[in-house]
């Protein structure tokens, strides 16, 4: 009875397998009538922000030809690669589930340190980098253990940092602008190849976050945490290392952006930050990250800065005066959030009625 019990389990396995086999190949022939699906090698919310993207190119190109121009476009580069590189120290936080109000802060500090303190020297600008990195890593602990050990909410912790960066920034300025110097200015503000150096800095940023999240196991355990503390928790990974982590790689961007800032504006202010935290929260819904945080998007959020870039220059062309450009990137995060929004709700509809 054994060996009768086991040939006829070995048929019927037989079967299903002969089955499916020729499920499949009857499928492989019919092709996609037969319900074969396509997956393209690219995520939706990249495809998203680049025909986004395209399509206000379009309307620029009808409407207001000038904002794409050389000398439109030579002035606003270094900008958006500004807003890129926040954007990415912001997409770190967020897909911890937090948001970094200390970013205005973090670069109003670079900005300052790296002016004041070579008091136009270039063999002073060295040691004035080093002074804003010690500083940048210094606001990121706090941030993080705030949030990750004390367990504060993240945006009353940050906003709480940022008066203290704010303090710092009036004992080192006493609120006086004061002109970079030459080497600075030379490293970001000059051009390579006719491309602005701090699009150099953005795509050396973009490499470097891109590598980290989607080609290492630190990046995956990162995400990982970020979708599920709990389930990431129970399973042993270290969820209050990660989260500190965050906050003081974002501060180190931050900082990088501060650098560049006080290079390419000459004689910038000491609240040159306050115009970059808006931006840096746009940039990083529009490139498809979930202010629930988990898996995040570091190329789609860079190339969502450069749209809003050009939404404020096609702004300006037409005429919307540079006052109202705070109201338009607020308007960018909520199409950025109703769009990602409106999707899910629909692919959440249609697996409902499939079940």
């Amino acid at each position: 009875m054994g060996a009768l019990a086991r040939c006829r389990t070995a048929h019927e396995t037989a079967g299903r397998e002969n089955g499916r086999m020729n499920a499949t190949s009857n499928q492989m022939s019919a092709g996609p009538l037969a319900g074969q699906t396509f997956h393209l090698p690219v995520s939706r919310e990249f495809v998203t922000v680049v025909i986004s993207t395209i399509a206000l190119i379009g309307v620029c190109l009808l409407f207001a030809p000038s904002s794409l121009s050389y000398g439109a476009l030579e002035g606003s580069l270094p900008f958006a690669a500004l807003t890129a590189i926040v954007g990415l120290g912001q997409l770190l936080v967020v897909q911890q589930g937090g948001f970094d109000l200390s970013l205005a802060g973090g670069v109003s500090l670079a900005v300052v340190i790296s002016t004041h303190y070579p008091q136009g020297n270039n063999a002073l600008l060295f040691p004035a980098v080093l002074m804003a990195i010690a500083c940048a890593t210094m606001a990121g602990l706090a941030n993080g253990i705030l949030v990750s050990l004390f367990r504060l909410n993240a945006i009353v912790a940050t906003i709480g940092v940022n008066a203290l960066l704010y303090g710092a920034v009036f004992a080192v300025s006493g609120g006086v602008p004061k002109t970079t110097t030459t080497l600075l200015a030379a490293i970001a503000g000059n051009r390579t190849l006719g491309i602005p150096n701090s699009l150099y800095f953005a795509l050396a940023a973009l490499l470097v976050v891109s590598f980290f999240l989607k080609k290492s196991a630190a990046g995956r355990r990162f995400e990982a945490i970020g979708a599920n503390p709990l389930a990431a928790r129970a399973v042993g990974l270290r969820v209050q290392l990660h989260q500190l982590l965050a906050y003081v790689f974002a501060q180190l961007l931050y900082c990088l952006a501060g650098l560049l800032l006080a290079g390419i504006t000459r004689e910038p202010t000491a609240f040159q930050g306050d115009s970059l935290l808006l931006p840096s929260v746009a940039v990083v819904v529009l490139g498809g990250t979930s202010l629930l945080g988990g898996r995040g998007f570091p190329i789609s959020t860079v190339i969502a800065s450069f749209f809003l870039n050009q939404l404020s220059q096609f702004a300006l062309a037409i005429g919307v005066p540079y006052s109202a450009q705070t109201i338009i990137q607020a308007l960018a995060l909520g199409f950025g959030i109703g769009v990602y929004s409106v999707r899910w709700t629909i692919n959440m509809t249609r697996q409902t009625k499939s079940v």
